[in-house]
Formats: structure tokens, sequence, C-alpha cells
């Protein structure tokens, strides 16, 4: 497997520290191949959480900081997003150029897309980066609790059923990011299969 770089988007009211120990139980085997990079939502800079409030309020300058990141920092091979971050990945892959030539309304260039506990938003202002149906045929896997009580998993399947072709992990678990057998060897068969 070649060196891959991912990068991780937490929840609601997490950072990229909370995230990484959140990952370690899913994550300790692939740190050898795989690059996780963990980020802090721009609200963190403030004193505040989240990649935006009630209604959506702070979306754009959290998409205006990830559209900066990318221009920034060196090529991610994929996304990975958690809770809230995994419904921002949703919305990133709405900005995701298809063909890789970046520009204009489609800033970031990307070849697949991680999701655990996520859905979509309902906000008219998104109804269009999911209307774009060509940006969600990239690869993607989603993982989602059957006991999710934050997160319904038939929000999450309707999140995955988005995408043209998606690889759907699911466990006994609530609102947690897994680290079972299965669902280990499920991420590390994906990620092996985005690095060939």
């Amino acid at each position: 497997m070649r060196n891959i770089r991912v990068l991780c988007l937490h929840g609601y009211h997490g950072s990229g520290r909370i995230l990484r120990e959140q990952m370690k139980p899913l994550t300790g085997d692939l740190e050898a191949s795989v690059e996780f990079v963990y980020v802090d939502a721009p609200s963190r800079s403030t004193g505040d959480f989240g990649w935006w409030h009630h209604e959506f309020r702070g979306w754009e300058r959290t998409r205006d900081w990830m559209t900066d990141l990318f221009e920034q920092e060196p090529h991610f091979d994929g996304i990975f997003g958690f809770s809230q971050g995994a419904a921002l990945a949703s919305l990133m892959v709405g900005m995701r150029s298809p063909d890789g030539q970046v520009g204009g309304r489609k800033p970031l260039s990307f070849a697949f897309a991680m999701m655990v506990g996520g859905f979509r938003s309902d906000a008219p202002k998104h109804a269009g980066l999911y209307a774009s149906r060509e940006s969600y045929t990239l690869p993607s896997l989603h993982i989602m609790g059957r006991s999710d009580s934050i997160v319904p998993i038939e929000d999450s399947r309707d999140l995955s059923d988005h995408f043209t072709s998606p690889v759907v992990l699911e466990h006994s678990g609530g609102h947690v990011i897994p680290g079972t057998p299965s669902i280990r060897e499920g991420v590390a068969h994906f990620l092996d299969k985005m690095a060939g």
C-alpha cells in the first residue's frame, strides 16, 4: 500500500486532538501507510466550536477556510469525517472537481471520502452542492451504528444513498468511531484499494 494522506474532520464539540484519540482503535494498524491529518474547525481559534451552528451559521467561514486549506496544504488523497465532520465531508464532495481541475464553484480535489455517523444537510443553500451528481461518483465508505441515538441510522443511509457506489459498514454500537475487527478490516480493505 502506498502512503496516502487523509484529511480528518471532527464532530461538533470535538477538535483535531479529540478526533485523533477517537480514531485510534480504528487507525492504529494503518498509520504506517496512511497519514491522517487532523485539523480544528476555524471557530476554535475564536473560542467557539463546531463547523457551523444552528441553521448553518458559520458555514461560509468554514467553506472559505477549507478552500484556503486545500490551496495551501500538500495534496489530500481523501477525507474522513465524524458526525458533523461527516456532514461537512459530504458537502466538500459537492465542492469537489470530478476531473481534478479546480476553480470557481469546484475548488477542491480529492479521490475518496469516508464518513462515520454522517447526515445530509437540509439547508436550501446546500441543495446546489448535492445536485452536483458527478462530484458524488467517487469511492465512498460509510460507517453507521444501529444504536446511534444522535444521528439515526436512517439519516446515515440517506447520505450514503446519495453516492454512486457507497461501501456501507454497520455496527451494533451508537454514535462512535468503532474499532471492532470487522470494521477495522473493512476500512483497511477500502484504503488498500484507494492506495492501489
